[in-house]
């Protein structure tokens, strides 16, 4: 089986499997009532039951590029996708969570999306111009973009905490690439990480409790998908930080929002090993 979608509980400490395919599927995110998991692969994307069962297309309309950037609003109305399909480059839309046509949010090209902002107003996501990956914000109804950090290193994986008051994002800013977090209006950046992991994709839990990070090797400076990683989990100030376990996995393991709506459980995908 190529590809496992997984659900780790806090509570028991340990996994149980959802789906095992010989399809490469990616980035898990929990629907709001915690009833399934929404999935991409192979350019679509997909619903599937948290108690396991088959795969379900959604219809995203014409595009059927759609990669592992996608996520629920938090009222659960509306899904937010990341696709090359008009374009040729990453863009942002959003449509209604049961499905239909896709709505162009982001105009600067290539953007990619991580987070929605706990009031569902505003899309944290990674904006490349110029060669440069930083962080901006945007109007989910449209509008102007409002750029959160400048061209420190490359600054990726943006998400929202619950109460809406930090960005959390990695940057290979100092180096080796860490979790730092922002101010929604781009102040007070902060630095939460300092291991000697290649630190990505922080995701703060629902309850304000946790920060789950995946880390790399600290000589790996990308995000590739069959590596040896590690997930972690820490306060969200960076402290107490241990390894949950290890997995083989890394780019669509857990790149978007994944925890359970009630913070006790999120889900990844772990990938098989090449023989």
């Amino acid at each position: 089986m190529r590809s496992s979608v997984e659900i780790y509980s806090l509570t028991t400490g340990s996994s149980r499997v959802v789906l095992q395919t010989d399809r490469l599927v990616e980035a898990p995110n929990y629907s709001r009532d915690g009833q399934f998991l929404i999935v991409n692969g192979d350019g679509l994307l997909y619903r599937i039951p948290v108690s396991g069962g088959e795969l379900e297309r959604i219809d995203t309309g014409f595009a059927v590029t759609c990669n592992n950037d996608h996520g629920l609003s938090p009222d659960g109305g509306l899904l937010a996708i990341t696709d090359k399909t008009e374009f040729g480059k990453a863009a942002i839309y959003v449509l209604r969570a049961e499905g239909g046509a896709p709505r162009l949010v982001t105009r600067n090209l290539p953007s990619y999306w991580h987070g929605w902002s706990p009031d569902g107003s505003t899309l944290a996501y990674c904006g490349i111009r110029n060669d440069v990956f930083d962080i901006y914000t945007i109007p989910a109804d449209g509008g102007e973009e409002r750029r959160m950090t400048n061209g420190e290193g490359r600054n990726d994986g943006p998400d929202w905490s619950a109460d809406g008051s930090w960005i959390y994002f990695n940057s290979s800013r100092t180096g080796r690439m860490q979790i730092f977090r922002v101010r929604p209006d781009g102040s007070d950046v902060t630095r939460i990480t300092d291991s000697l992991y290649g630190d990505w994709f922080p995701h703060p839990s629902p309850d304000g409790r946790h920060l789950l990070v995946l880390s790399y090797d600290g000589d790996v400076f990308d995000h590739p998908r069959d590596l040896d990683v590690r997930l972690r989990l820490m306060d969200p100030d960076g402290n107490d930080a241990r390894i949950l376990f290890e997995l083989f996995g890394g780019q669509g393991s857990v790149n978007v929002p994944n925890w359970s709506p009630d913070g006790t459980a999120f889900a990844y995908v772990r990938y098989a090993r090449p023989a």
